[in-house]
């Protein structure tokens, strides 16, 4: 007689019961609350819709966004992996201070950041004063914006990569070194390799999130029409005009780039991971 195999027991409810509440908690978080946005572009026809979205301004605070947040997350995968490795490969004291500090932008409230790095930047602030009398200002330009978006992005990165640096054996990298490899190359071939799914992640999270950052931004850009206006602010300028359909036909622009960023961050890791088991 066949023994019978004993059920496994599991904390968490059963399969049906666990994904009726996920669901339901999607619906009500996500997706009812996306939804809503089509339902008010829908109020437009289309070639009001597409004029819309395609107006000249409209267009310019797309570029303004993009550019700037792709910049900045540029900045953020380079600094984000070298904070990450520090954190990771070395001790010294104030080390655990340094990591908790990672944390700040996603506690701190963006207005106050945004403030802050506002009389930071502008010419009479420490750090505006000292690059005004080179010629480049930050404040109220898109450097500036840039660099909101950086402080904003950064936590995005170094949480992607550390817990990825930690797992790595360094026994790699000495053996790698005692079969004549320079650094550069094991770099390379050993180390980022392994580190390059949780990289791209990172960057693309950070990415998404500097897109439709706005509460940072708004006070440090200036918001000069044409200039170093972002789209999240047009939204709001267009929502305090009462004008819901165009501000939610601009944000369903910015949530269709969210998800395609979303899906290329998804399509990479999983070629990358591949690349990388082939490699292994």
């Amino acid at each position: 007689m066949k023994r019978k195999q004993k059920k496994k027991t599991r904390v968490i409810p059963g399969f049906g019961l666990s994904l009726g509440i996920t669901v339901t908690i999607l619906s009500l978080v996500v997706v009812i609350p996306l939804c809503s946005l089509v339902v008010f572009t829908s109020q437009m026809s289309f070639s009001d819709f597409i004029s819309t979205v395609t107006s000249s301004r409209v267009m310019s605070s797309y570029w303004v966004s993009f550019s700037t947040a792709l910049v900045a997350s540029l900045i953020n995968a380079g600094m984000g992996l070298m904070i990450a490795w520090v954190l990771v490969r070395y001790d010294f004291p104030g080390k655990r201070i340094m990591d908790g500090m990672i944390e700040i932008p996603f506690a701190l409230p963006t207005a106050v950041a945004g403030i802050s790095l506002t009389h930071l930047t502008t010419t009479n602030g420490w750090v505006g004063s000292l690059f005004d009398k080179i010629g480049i200002q930050i404040a109220y330009t898109r450097i500036g914006i840039t660099v909101a978006l950086v402080f904003i992005g950064i936590p995005f990165v170094v949480r992607s990569v550390q817990p990825v640096l930690e797992k790595i054996d360094p026994q790699y990298e000495e053996a790698a070194g005692m079969m004549g490899a320079t650094r550069c190359y094991t770099f390379f071939r050993v180390i980022l390799p392994e580190i390059l799914p949780a990289l791209i992640a990172g960057f693309t999270m950070a990415f998404a999130r500097c897109l439709g950052e706005y509460g940072s931004v708004v006070f440090i850009a200036g918001n000069t029409p044409y200039k170093t206006e972002i789209t999240p602010l047009l939204i709001m300028a267009q929502l305090q005009e009462y004008d819901y359909a165009s501000a939610t036909s601009i944000a369903l622009v910015m949530l269709i780039a969210a998800f395609l960023i979303l899906f290329i961050n998804a399509v990479l890791q999983s070629r990358t991971s591949k690349i990388v088991s082939g490699i292994e």
